[in-house]
C-alpha cells in the first residue's frame, strides 16, 4: 500500500483527458479525414487503457493519491478495464451507424463517449465524497449530451429532458445524502467516515437520515425501482448506440460507487441499509419482470430486463454482511462484481444485433423487427438466440452462473429471509424467461418481413462473434473471471 501524493493513482484518467482533448482537435480536418480519424484515436486510446489498466490490476498494488482521495486498487482497475473494453465494443459495433443518422458532424460522438468514460473511472477509484459526486456529473452530463445528439430527432431530444431532470433529481438525493454524512461525521474520506460511524459516538438518526437519500441516488444510478421512472423512456428514445453506452459502463460505476459507499463507508450501518436493499432487489424484480411481457419494443424491453438484472446485483450486496463472515463477504459482493460484468457482456451482445439490423432511415427497435431472422442470417439469429438464453439464465450460458453466483451467496448465509430470498428470485428469474424466449419465437418460426442479405462490417463481424463466444465460453468455463473477481473484492476488504 503506497500513501502518498502519488500521480500513478490517476494516469488512465490522465491518458483519457488527454486524448479527449486531442480528439476534440480533429474537428479542424476536414469532414471526411475528421471520421476516420476521430474513429480511429479513439479506439487506440480504448487499446491503451485496457492495456494500462490491466497491468495495474495485475500489479496488485493498493495506491492512494492526492492526500487519500484516489484510490488505485485491483477493483477500480478491473472495473475500469472492463468499461474501457465495453465503450470500445460499442465505438465497432456503432460506427456505420452513427454515421447514417448524422452524429458525427463533429468529433462530438467519441468525445462526449470518452468523458462519459472518464467520470466512471472517477468513479471507480474515488475514495472521497467530492470525487464520487464529480465522477457521477461527468458520466451524467455527457450523457445528456449524447442522447440528444440526433438534433433533428424528436423523440431523443425528449429522452434527453427526462433523462435530464430525473437525473438532476436523483443526483439532489444523493448530494443531501453525503452532505448529511459529512456534517455527522465531519469528514468527507470514505475511510474517515467508516471510523466515525464505527466509533458509535454519533447520534444515530441523523445518520441512517443520510442512508436513506444516500440509497435512493443510489438506486436511480442502477435503475432499481422505484426509482426506474427514466430506464424503459431513455432505452427506447435514445439512438440505439447511445443506450448501449449508458447501459454498460455506467452499471459498472454504480457497482463500484455502492461498494465503496456501502460497504467501505457505511458497513457498520449495514442493519439499516440491507434492508433498504432488499426492498428495492425484490420491487426490482417484480417489476422488472412483469412489465417486459407487456412491451412490444425490444429496446424496452431490455430496459425492463436491465431493472430485473440490477436487482440480482443489489442481492449480491445485501448478501455481504452475515455476523462479520469475511468469507461470505467477499463471496457475496465477488458474485455482485461477477453479475455486473457478464450482464455488460451480454448487453453488448443484444444491443450490437439491433445496432446490425438497423439501416439508414429504418430503427430495428420493433420485437417484430427481428421476425425471421434465422431465415435472414441464422448465423445472427444464433448469436442473438444465445445472449438472449444467458439474459435468461439458461446452463451452460454465462448467464446461468451469474444467477447461480448470486443464489449461492444468498443461500450461504443460512438465513431464513435471504433462502426465501432466493427462491423468489428464481421464481422471477422462471417469469423473466418467457419474454426472452418470446423473442426467439418470433426470430426462429415467424416469417420474415424482408428478405434482404444482412451485411456488416469484417471489424464488427469479428467483434460480435467474438463477444457471443464469451457467453458460451465463460459459461462451461467461468472459473478465471469469478476468481479475478474475488481476487479483487479480498484485496479490496484487506485494505
Amino acid at each position: 500500500m503506497i500513501d502518498r501524493f502519488s500521480w500513478m493513482a490517476i494516469y488512465p484518467e490522465i491518458v483519457l483527458l488527454a486524448m479527449a482533448c486531442v480528439i476534440t482537435l480533429v474537428d479542424l480536418l476536414d469532414r471526411g479525414q475528421r471520421r476516420m480519424a476521430a474513429y480511429w484515436l479513439s479506439c487506440l486510446t480504448l487499446v491503451v487503457l485496457v492495456v494500462l489498466t490491466a497491468m495495474y490490476a495485475m500489479n496488485g498494488q493498493t495506491v492512494y493519491g492526492f492526500g487519500g482521495m484516489v484510490v488505485s486498487d485491483v477493483m477500480a482497475n478491473w472495473l475500469k478495464c472492463f468499461s474501457a473494453v465495453a465503450v470500445l465494443v460499442i465505438f465497432i459495433y456503432s460506427r456505420t451507424y452513427v454515421t447514417e443518422r448524422g452524429m458525427l458532424r463533429g468529433a462530438e460522438w467519441y468525445v462526449l463517449s470518452l468523458t462519459s468514460l472518464l467520470g466512471v473511472f472517477i468513479m471507480c477509484s474515488a475514495n472521497n465524497f467530492l470525487l464520487i459526486f464529480l465522477g457521477l456529473e461527468c458520466m451524467a452530463l455527457s450523457a445528456y449530451a449524447l442522447i440528444a445528439l440526433r438534433r433533428d430527432h424528436p423523440v431523443s431530444i425528449e429522452a434527453a429532458m427526462k433523462y435530464f431532470v430525473l437525473s438532476a433529481m436523483a443526483s439532489g438525493f444523493l448530494l443531501y445524502g453525503l452532505s448529511m454524512l459529512y456534517g455527522a461525521t465531519g469528514t468527507l474520506d470514505i475511510g474517515g467516515v467508516f471510523k466515525a460511524v464505527a466509533s458509535g459516538q454519533i447520534k444515530h438518526q441523523v445518520l441512517v437520515f443520510g442512508v436513506v437519500f444516500l440509497v435512493s441516488g443510489m438506486a436511480f444510478k442502477f435503475g432499481a425501482v422505484p426509482f426506474h421512472m427514466w430506464i424503459p423512456d431513455v432505452y427506447q428514445g435514445a439512438p440505439t448506440s447511445v443506450t448501449l453506452i449508458i447501459g454498460s459502463a455506467p452499471k459498472l460505476a454504480a457497482f463500484a460507487m455502492a461498494i465503496r459507499l456501502l460497504v467501505e463507508g457505511l458497513l457498520p450501518l449495514a442493519g439499516d441499509w440491507q434492508p433498504m436493499l432488499a426492498v428495492l432487489a425484490v420491487a426490482s424484480l417484480i417489476i422488472g419482470n412483469v412489465a417486459a411481457i407487456a412491451q412490444t419494443n425490444l429496446k424496452r424491453m431490455l430496459a425492463y430486463s436491465t431493472i430485473s438484472h440490477m436487482g440480482f446485483v443489489l442481492m449480491g450486496l445485501l448478501a455481504g454482511v452475515v455476523n462479520g463472515n469475511a468469507q461470505l463477504a467477499a463471496n457475496a459482493y465477488s458474485s455482485a462484481m461477477f453479475y455486473a460484468v457478464i450482464y455488460v457482456l451480454t448487453n453488448l451482445v443484444s444491443f450490437g444485433i439491433i445496432l446490425l439490423l438497423a439501416r439508414e432511415g429504418f430503427e430495428a427497435e420493433e420485437i417484430t423487427d427481428l421476425a425471421g431472422l434465422n431465415q435472414r442470417s441464422p448465423f445472427y439469429a444464433g448469436l442473438m438466440a444465445i445472449c438472449l438464453f444467458s439474459l435468461a439464465g439458461i446452463p451452460p450460458l454465462v448467464g446461468f452462473q451469474a444467477k447461480l453466483s448470486i443464489l449461492q451467496a444468498l443461500i450461504s448465509t443460512q438465513l431464513p429471509a435471504l433462502i426465501g430470498l432466493a427462491v423468489f428470485a428464481v421464481i422471477m428469474a422462471l417469469v423473466g424467461a418467457f419474454y426472452y424466449i418470446r423473442v426467439v419465437k418470433v426470430m426462429y418460426f415467424d416469417a420474415p418481413a424482408s428478405t434482404e442479405p444482412i451485411r456488416a462490417p469484417l471489424d464488427m463481424r469479428a467483434t460480435l462473434s467474438v463477444n457471443g463466444a464469451l457467453l458460451l465460453v465463460l459459461g462451461l468455463v467461468p472459473g478465471a473471471l469469478m476468481a479475478l473477481c474475488a481476487q479483487a473484492i479480498v484485496q479490496m476488504l484487506s485494505t
